[in-house]
């Protein structure tokens, strides 16, 4: 190649051949890890998912907007199951296939279908605040994360609480439990009856059948037939509002009812006809509540940055809230794996010993101090208590777990009834 011309040529076809050489290389550097989400965004408790999921996708994009998580970008892949169990089962399945590294997984029902393909996919399966009571066992239920207070905890706070209210001693009350009559509706049975046993009430059950949206008999019953002391009801999907006006109706005062954590939002109380009718109802909760949190902030400032307004799911603190903090534990527990691989590509596996590594992790006080560990998968079982008061929800309690050895007693007794 003698002529400067071929000198030229060569030197051109060096470059074009090493940038398509870099090409692959580059595309391989953009990493990216899959979260499976299972949503309601329609279906018996849709009033849930339409404000939760919004929350778990803003906060997945404000990490995303910060770089990622150690190099990775999270995808986020939100199906709605409709709080179906075939359409739970399904959404695994696809969620699976997608390369997802964890999932969560909505709805009790669903949550007992898919116990044990998520241990033999060794997919860790989150459920903060629903799902198997005994989960909490993390030997038992290696792959499955409650993270937050489960339905027995729930009944174990919400009994201490009306013994607050009472006066300090529940013996001789008259306790009413206002189910949704379905496996989560019974979850809570056996730690409420162990309770009565110690703590001296007598236990009534009412059932609400399926969809929820009746309950004038038993509110008749709790008021004026049983004439309850106090009220724990655990409806979901729209009966907390058909419970709030039907006791109410009954003259039943609602400082003397508390609501477990998924009857317990301003969609509820609103639904119910507003903050007014619904003044000294209480409210359970697992996750902060209002919009005075660092992460909240970050998310308005993220979409300001965008040039958007936030999102109007965002008023519904409640279950938002609880959507950023699903999401942070998912995000957190990714982090502690990919640390653990030096930046290596974690497995399902690995993420599962990151969910065991969370202590501490508090999201600005959004949430409960956990600490998750490989034989604890809910982290404490703690919950705080809010009322209905002139126009908004106030916090009534700090950060509580009542009752752990007798919580302790019954995720034993599942144990050796397996």
């Amino acid at each position: 190649m003698n002529n400067p011309t071929d000198y030229r040529l060569a030197a051109l076809a060096a470059v074009l051949a090493g940038a398509l050489a870099a090409a692959p290389q580059a595309s391989a550097q953009q990493k990216e890890l899959v979260i499976g989400q299972q949503c309601d965004r329609t279906g018996p408790t849709e009033n849930v998912g339409v404000f939760m999921c919004p929350g778990i996708h803003d906060y997945v994009d404000l990490v995303n907007s910060k770089g990622g998580v150690e190099g990775y970008k999270i995808k986020l892949i939100d199906i709605d199951n409709q709080y179906k169990v075939p359409a739970g089962v399904e959404a695994y399945q696809r969620e699976k296939q997608a390369g997802a590294v964890t999932m969560g997984v909505y709805g009790t029902p669903i949550v007992e279908a898919l116990a044990q393909q998520c241990t033999t996919d060794k997919m860790s399966c989150t459920t903060p605040g629903f799902g198997i009571g005994a989960s909490a066992d993390g030997q038992r239920y290696p792959y499955i994360f409650p993270l937050a207070a489960s339905y027995w905890s729930q009944a174990a706070g919400a009994v201490q609480y009306a013994k607050d209210q009472l006066g300090g001693s529940l013996k001789g009350k008259k306790i009413a439990y206002l189910m949704y009559d379905n496996p989560a509706g019974r979850e809570p049975l056996p730690v409420l009856k162990d309770l009565a046993t110690s703590e001296g009430y007598e236990l009534k059950v009412f059932a609400v059948p399926p969809p929820g949206l009746d309950v004038t008999s038993q509110a008749l019953d709790i008021a004026q037939r049983f004439r309850a002391d106090f009220v724990i009801a655990h409806v979901f999907g729209r009966s907390p509002a058909v419970a709030i006006k039907a006791l109410k109706g009954n003259g039943y005062p609602l400082r003397k009812v508390v609501g477990l954590v998924w009857a317990s939002a301003e969609a509820d109380i609103e639904a119910a006809g507003g903050f007014g009718v619904a003044e000294g109802y209480n409210t359970m909760q697992f996750a902060g509540v209002g919009s005075d949190y660092p992460v909240n902030k970050e998310i308005v400032a993220m979409y300001a940055k965008e040039g958007k307004p936030p999102s109007k799911e965002m008023k519904s603190t409640v279950y938002y809230n609880r959507g950023i903090a699903w999401g942070a534990l998912e995000v957190e527990a990714i982090r502690n794996a990919i640390k653990a691989k030096n930046g290596g590509v974690p497995s399902s596996d690995d993420v599962k010993r990151g969910f065991e590594q969370i202590h501490d992790f508090t999201l600005g006080g959004l949430l409960p101090p956990l600490k998750v560990t490989p034989e604890d998968h809910e982290g404490g079982g703690f919950v705080q208590i809010w009322q209905v008061k002139g126009g908004k929800l106030v916090r009534q309690t700090d950060w509580f777990h009542a009752f752990p050895e007798v919580v302790k007693k019954q995720v034993m007794a599942s144990a050796n009834k397996s």
